[in-house]
């Protein structure tokens, strides 16, 4: 019985990694940022078009306790209207060479980001030696 209690805890530390990762992680942060945005440039090049996320404002109504201006009485709870925003990624045309030449150009960068970083990640692992 303890253990079903104890379990989503051990969970929940074992998934912040451990020192050693998180301090390889803290020192990287502008690598593993690069990453992603090669990683979506990769992906426009192959679809050929990108996504935006987009905002959009839709219609939603919900139970609603007292009069508040909007409010409708259909014989049953109050409901009050009002509108969600809910981003939506909407596709859009690109520029492939321009892309091309955005993901080249990243390329480059992470190779001299990883080059300078290389003696931080080692004394991460140096000091965090098992």
């Amino acid at each position: 019985m303890r253990w079903v209690l104890i379990a989503p805890a051990l969970l929940a530390l074992t998934a912040c990694g451990t020192p050693q990762q998180q301090c390889i992680d803290q020192t990287s942060q502008d690598l593993i940022v690069l990453d992603r945005l090669i990683a979506q440039t990769e992906g426009n090049l192959a679809r050929g078009f990108a996504y935006v996320p987009t905002v959009q404002s839709v219609p939603a109504f919900q139970p609603c306790f007292g009069p508040p201006s909007g409010a409708y009485f259909y014989g049953g709870p109050l409901t009050c209207s009002g509108n969600w925003n809910e981003t939506v990624l909407r596709p859009t045309a690109i520029d492939l060479n321009a892309e091309a030449a955005k993901l080249a150009t990243m390329q480059k960068k992470r190779d001299q980001l990883a080059h300078q970083l290389a003696p931080a990640v080692a004394e991460c692992k140096a000091r965090y030696a098992a």
